[in-house]
């Protein structure tokens, strides 16, 4: 595994977006961040750049929302509020984990035990009000030695 870094004012989300989007190699993606630090704004990026057009809101009271993207849908999920790994089971979670769609998942390390290996993370830092620092998990697989490390 390797880090992309990426470091952005707001105003240039949806171009960090299309880049993050560049460099997965997994449909399950984890968003870690401190309330606030941005996930769910970065994920309605992330539904922009995929031509969706449904906009993001965060789950933390549904625990899931689902979202629409030409041929394939994307279920985003915020696990804030799950107190056991019992919960994630009562709503199905092996179903969306064995669906081949998208996940988007916030607040994961509430299941962590039941991550998929293959998942990648999006570590979102808040900078300043205006500016965000990224950490992207990558696959070095699906690398080439010139997209190894690169910052905005």
């Amino acid at each position: 595994m390797k880090i992309i870094e990426f470091t952005y004012h707001l105003n240039d989300i949806d171009t960090i977006a299309n880049r993050i989007l560049i460099h997965l190699d997994t449909k399950t993606v984890l968003f870690n961040g401190e309330m606030g630090a941005g996930k769910t704004t970065l994920i309605n990026a992330l539904l922009k750049a995929m031509k969706s057009n449904d906009v993001a809101t965060s789950p933390t009271f549904s625990i899931v929302n689902e979202y629409n993207i030409p041929n394939d849908k994307i279920y985003h999920f915020d696990f804030y509020r799950i107190e056991s790994i019992e919960e994630a089971y009562n709503f199905g979670i092996e179903d969306y984990f064995n669906s081949n769609h998208w996940l988007f998942m916030e607040w994961s390390e509430r299941i962590e035990e039941l991550i998929p290996t293959e998942a990648q993370t999006v570590a979102i830092t808040k900078v300043d009000s205006d500016t965000r620092s990224i950490k992207l998990t990558i696959n070095t697989n699906h690398l080439n030695q010139k997209s190894a490390m690169k910052t905005v």
